[in-house]
């Protein structure tokens, strides 16, 4: 990551962290969505001057955890998926920072939206007396973009 300096008053390094009064994490409640703590985490971060000038490098940032993704599934090593996926994730609720957007939001419209085009698929199979077995993957995804193509109309 590459931080943005500002001017900050700094502890004497010989204290521990743990004695610090005013942890910057402070307030954030652990039992809040996973994606809010990270969009609050970040936020925070970047008030002490721990950010990327825009969303450019986050951007970039995005393509590299990609790519350590990917290398990840490649190996079929589990525990290095999970973080590397964690980590795709946390870059993407950073993007979200960046540009206003709340992902706690951005998710939930999307789970409405996929939801939808899946109904209209399961009562369109179900017109045809068809039902989900009884159907291509081709079949499915034709109806997909169908109810997309609804969804734009609407």
């Amino acid at each position: 990551m590459v931080r943005v300096k500002k001017s900050v008053h700094r502890r004497s390094e010989s204290k521990s962290l743990t004695k610090v009064r005013h942890p910057l994490f402070r307030g954030i409640p652990t039992h809040s969505p996973s994606l809010w703590q990270a969009y609050l985490l970040t936020e925070r971060a970047s008030r002490v001057g721990f950010d990327w000038p825009s969303v450019v490098g986050v951007l970039k940032k995005l393509d590299e955890e990609v790519k350590e993704l990917k290398e990840a599934v490649s190996s079929q090593n589990r525990r290095r998926m999970q973080e590397e996926f964690g980590d795709l994730l946390f870059v993407l609720v950073n993007i979200a920072r960046f540009l206003r957007i709340n992902p706690e939001e951005a998710l939930r419209g999307t789970l409405k939206k996929f939801k939808s085009r899946f109904n209209y698929i399961e009562t369109s199979l179900r017109k045809k007396g068809k039902t989900f077995q009884q159907s291509s993957l081709t079949e499915m995804d034709r109806l997909w973009e169908e109810a997309k193509k609804r969804q734009f109309r609407g």
